[in-house]
């Protein structure tokens, strides 16, 4: 583990990030590779728009296959010629109460959220044992912390993606690799842009969740980035075993509603994330 003399930043860092084809992951590829890093991306497909950054290695793998996942890290490790970090970013979503999905989608959802993580870091651990600057960051939730309607099956897999990473900075501080997470509140991306063009009045809707956070606005991808870089950044060297919270002041504020205040005057009513 890198102590305060270490070099600076993340330049020259090779890093792989799962689920970096879109939304948090497209924008913390891009993050790394403007702050010098070596990035491979890991995803399902890379099909459409966005694609992969230039100068990003795209790989794909599907996260519930771990004969596919060990070749894709593999493959990463070989053209970076080995691995400092690891982004655990992958992950689906799902709605509804505990009765309202199935023993099969359960499955499902929690093969790809907390299965994914297990076994893309199982395929990395020799890789970042070797290395003097070992980080693995996983992308967790609000859901993880806070009860939201109709998320019952998706806050019970981030919720056990956050008890993982807790158990894995535990488990690897001796490896000299440090394990964190980012919680982020209700972000702009593709899944949550879906969830509005389906809601019966998407305006409305985004001024609910927007109002459920106290900064009165949803979350920037760019800003889950620049904080998964920032664990990773070797200036971060003290810092293992925390829990994030990207969220406008979801998890820690309780404001009163008042005037003038973003989103001040609307309900807050839904449950997406």
């Amino acid at each position: 583990m890198s102590g305060p003399d270490a070099a600076q930043g993340v330049a020259g860092l090779r890093v792989l990030v799962t689920g970096g084809a879109s939304g948090i992951g497209a924008a913390t590829v891009r993050r790394f590779l403007a702050d010098g890093a070596r990035v491979a991306v890991l995803d399902r497909a890379f099909g459409g728009s966005p694609q992969v950054p230039a100068g990003a290695l795209a790989l794909t793998a599907d996260l519930t296959d771990d004969e596919a996942v060990r070749a894709a890290v593999a493959g990463a490790v070989a053209h970076l010629g080995g691995l400092e970090v690891l982004v655990n970013n992958a992950g689906i979503g799902a709605r509804g109460t505990v009765a309202d999905n199935d023993d099969d989608e359960w499955h499902r959802v929690f093969d790809v959220n907390v299965l994914g993580v297990v076994r893309a870091t199982r395929a990395a651990l020799p890789h970042l044992r070797e290395s003097d600057h070992a980080v693995v960051v996983n992308t967790c939730s609000i859901a993880a912390w806070a009860g939201l309607p109709q998320r019952a099956l998706y806050s019970a897999t981030k919720g056990a993606v956050q008890a993982l990473t807790l158990a894995m900075a535990a488990d690897h501080l001796a490896d000299g690799i440090r394990v964190n997470c980012v919680n982020p509140g209700t972000a702009h991306t593709p899944w949550v842009q879906r969830l509005l063009e389906a809601a019966e009045d998407p305006a409305a809707e985004l001024a609910a969740l927007s109002a459920r956070q106290p900064s009165g606005r949803l979350v920037e991808a760019e800003e889950v980035a620049h904080e998964i870089v920032h664990l990773a950044d070797r200036r971060s060297g003290a810092v293992t075993g925390a829990v994030v919270a990207v969220d406008g002041g979801m998890h820690g504020l309780r404001l009163p509603p008042r005037a003038g205040r973003p989103g001040a005057a609307c309900t807050g009513r839904s449950g997406t994330t």
